[in-house]
């Protein structure tokens, strides 16, 4: 028995829920589409909508890379850790992003659901890959709470950009 049983049901319906919001997410953004774009909200899109993806794409990663039948935790934490460091490294990216952007002005909100928790959760991810070398137990539960924080921000964002574009994009529009 390792470290990583158990956490097999956890992970399948994390990265399960995952899967089917990245789904999701592509259907709003079809239906999204048929609206006329202008070069600002191209930037906006770049800077909130693409990290909601990003987000579930790393939720179903994770899922995937501590669902796999290995024989240590070393390789594993090795994994998580390096997208946790890419994730650190993404939120700069998503700042930047939401700095050029000009079609929306930023709110306490985004920065929170956009900077400041993406950071924490990228952050505990790379952090318990460290401390998993002699803290195995504990680093998982980092993880999954790495992974939970994720989702629910990519819900939260994803829930957040269709409610702009429903109440507040369509009556500029029209």
């Amino acid at each position: 028995m390792t470290v990583l049983d158990g956490w097999e049901n956890f992970y399948v319906i994390v990265g399960s829920s995952a899967g089917a919001l990245i789904g999701l997410q592509f259907v709003v953004i079809t239906l999204i589409a048929a609206r006329p774009i202008t070069r600002g909200t191209a930037q906006a899109g770049g800077a909130f909508a693409t990290p909601s993806v990003v987000h579930f794409a790393v939720v179903l990663l994770l899922s995937a890379i501590v669902s796999a039948p290995w024989g240590e935790i070393t390789i594993v934490a090795g994994l998580w850790g390096f997208v946790g460091l890419s994730g650190i490294a993404y939120v700069v990216v998503v700042v930047r992003r939401m700095r050029r952007q000009s079609a929306y002005r930023l709110v306490f909100e985004d920065w929170l659901f956009h900077v400041v928790l993406p950071l924490a959760a990228y952050t505990v991810l790379a952090i318990s890959a460290y401390a998993a070398l002699s803290y195995a137990t504990p680093a998982l539960f980092l993880v999954g709470t790495a992974a939970l924080v994720l989702l629910l921000i990519g819900i939260h964002n994803a829930w957040d950009a269709v409610t702009y574009q429903i109440f507040v994009r369509a009556r500029q529009d029209g």
